[in-house]
């Protein structure tokens, strides 16, 4: 069943909020300024409750997304506001979805980067401020172009520095901090 206009807005909003205040905001990603700015970024918002759904919707945006000119858009945001709420279900269709990237012959072409609300890093404590780095308001599978992620790489000579950056970023807003940037 559909979603109805308002919910599929809600869940774009709450996606949009979340990347302009914490993605970009903290600068978690500090290649995410310039697709969002320049309009590059489709919101995809699935209806799937299951994950063979997920998995359908996911080839259409990786068809959709390799289809698409790059300078229209770049980077595409699947979102899974009625799917793989239970953490441990999310990953095991990140296994597909790895799967799915080499039966389309796209290794190479496109990756995937997960966010979902309870992501926990592994040996990290499921409160460990540490996972915010990857928490969103609803699982998310981010379908990146590799051509993308290189450029951007080499404008930023540090990348292999971010996930350290950001982890010292959350501990030091902590959880109280970050529940503030997502109510403003």
């Amino acid at each position: 069943m559909p979603l109805p206009a308002e919910s599929h807005d809600a869940v774009v909003a709450a996606t949009r909020h979340w990347l302009t205040e914490a993605v970009i905001g903290l600068n978690l990603c500090p290649f995410a300024k310039a697709v969002h700015a320049k309009g590059q970024i489709r919101y995809a918002v699935s209806e799937a409750v299951e994950m063979e759904a997920v998995l359908t919707d996911l080839e259409a945006e990786l068809q959709t997304l390799v289809a698409a000119d790059p300078e229209a858009v770049d980077t595409t945001l699947l979102i899974l506001p009625h799917a793989l709420g239970d953490f441990l279900d999310f990953n095991d269709c990140l296994f597909f979805a790895d799967r799915l990237i080499k039966q389309l012959r796209l290794e190479g072409v496109v990756q995937i980067a997960s966010f979902h609300p309870s992501y926990q890093f592994e040996g990290s404590a499921p409160d460990d401020i540490e996972n915010y780095t990857n928490r969103a308001p609803c699982p998310i599978l981010h379908l990146l172009r590799e051509d993308s992620i290189e450029r951007a790489v080499q404008a930023f000579p540090d990348a292999e520095d971010i996930y350290e950056r950001n982890q010292a970023t959350l501990r030091r807003i902590g959880l109280a901090g970050w529940n503030e940037l997502m109510k403003r």
